[in-house]
């Protein structure tokens, strides 16, 4: 208990000086105020530094565009104004189911009936089987069936051509292997 009182007395004491020497040039004398209005009476005097000269804006030459005869070529030069003959995409049909995927995701399960009414199974990504037959519509490029087989389906699929139009493109989807 002794050894901890013996302690304290040091601290203290340093304490006491450290809070001293903190309290010097705080307090202020009368004498003080007037340096210092001094002081901030010539800072005010001084005249303000000169300001940077403003840069010198560049000219820039000018060009007249004369070509209004020529062709806009901002404009797309392969518009189609709906006139021209062949497959179109019918936009007012509503999607079916196997719409949504691409054509290379669906798998052909197998096949149900005979003949000219033959159904076939395809199995989309999310795991639903449909039944598929001609004139049902799959695949993300509109489509259409045109025939179903034991081993295949046969479809036609619309592409656009790149110059506004649109080609008729045959496509398979083949009973997967088991």
């Amino acid at each position: 208990m002794r050894a901890y009182r013996g302690s304290r007395a040091p601290a203290a004491l340093a304490l006491a000086l450290l809070l001293a020497g903190c309290g010097r040039g705080v307090t202020s004398t009368p004498g003080d105020t007037p340096n210092l209005e001094k002081w901030v009476a010539e800072v005010k005097a001084r005249p303000a530094p000169p300001l940077p000269p403003l840069p010198v804006m560049q000219q820039f030459e000018t060009f007249e565009y004369n070509a209004y005869a020529l062709r806009d070529p901002f404009s797309n030069a392969f518009t189609d104004d709906g006139s021209g003959g062949g497959p179109r995409p019918d936009a007012t049909r509503r999607k079916q189911p196997l719409e949504q995927f691409p054509l290379d995701s669906l798998d052909m399960v197998g096949t149900l009936g005979r003949g000219s009414g033959m159904v076939a199974l395809v199995m989309a990504p999310d795991k639903v089987t449909h039944r598929v037959r001609p004139g049902t519509y799959m695949g993300q490029s509109d489509g259409r069936v045109t025939a179903v087989y034991e081993d295949r389906i046969e479809l036609v699929e619309l592409v656009p051509d790149g110059a506004g139009g649109w080609l008729e493109r045959p496509a398979t989807v083949a009973l997967e292997d088991q």
